[in-house]
């Protein structure tokens, strides 16, 4: 390995952002704290954006979707209610440990379900562009609830 081999691993290799170092000048939505922490201007990211968000006590999004971009939640801490559809007609709930994989152009809403506690969770996108299209939308009241099935948590 030579020099500039060496040197550009080191400049452009893996790099940690420790989390007390994240960047809070992204978008803000009020009731909720982003900070990004992996995006192309803090690490050259091309393809992914990702960060942490943190949703007050009784605090929810207004209905959005992201265009084309997929999106990951990771629940690190409380309990995140998920409503979606055309009128928000369906919702499951995610607790910590719990992915939420939300696809592009769905129409969702991000709730903190408790009432005593912050929500933090991690945020992954599939893109550096922070798309988020509002959308005025009646909800059905109320939702139906819909359970987390996949091989691993059959239906009932």
């Amino acid at each position: 390995m030579n020099e500039n081999d060496t040197m550009r691993w080191r400049l452009h290799g893996v790099r940690v952002i420790p989390g007390d170092r994240l960047d809070p000048s992204t978008a803000q939505t009020p009731g909720m704290n982003r900070a990004a922490a992996i995006t192309h201007a803090r690490v050259g990211a091309e393809k992914l954006w990702a960060g942490t968000v943190t949703i007050h006590p009784n605090a929810k999004t207004g209905a959005h979707h992201h265009g084309p971009v997929e999106s990951v939640i990771y629940v690190v801490r409380g309990r995140a209610r998920m409503r979606w559809g055309e009128r928000l007609e369906y919702c499951a709930e995610a607790e910590p440990g719990d992915f939420i994989y939300v696809p592009p152009f769905v129409p969702h809403q991000e709730i903190n379900a408790d009432p005593g506690q912050p929500l933090d969770c991690v945020l992954v996108r599939s893109g550096q562009n922070p798309v988020v299209v509002n959308l005025d939308i009646e909800p059905v009241e109320p939702p139906e609830d819909v359970p987390w099935v996949d091989s691993i948590h059959p239906a009932p």
